[in-house]
């Protein structure tokens, strides 16, 4: 595991970073980067299917119980 700075960066590090962006010094990872394009391609069609996949298993009894859960929770703060 890589070490860590304990202390946040400042604004004198941050605009070291802006300087050396702004002239071509650094060039900022982007996040995609190194993904398999397949992969998020299927974890994204299976993020949009899976609420109603699941809501169409379960019966109206369970439904109901999971949303008496969730309102209690969020009522309970």
């Amino acid at each position: 595991m890589p070490k860590r700075s304990s202390k946040p960066p400042g604004a004198d590090d941050l605009a070291k970073l802006v300087a050396a962006v702004a002239t071509g010094a650094t060039v900022l990872p982007k996040t995609q980067e190194g993904k398999d394009a397949a992969a998020v391609a299927l974890g994204r069609k299976g993020g949009l299917k899976g609420g109603k996949a699941r809501a169409a298993a379960l019966t109206k009894k369970q439904r109901t119980e999971i949303a008496r859960k969730g309102a209690a929770a969020r009522w309970k703060r």
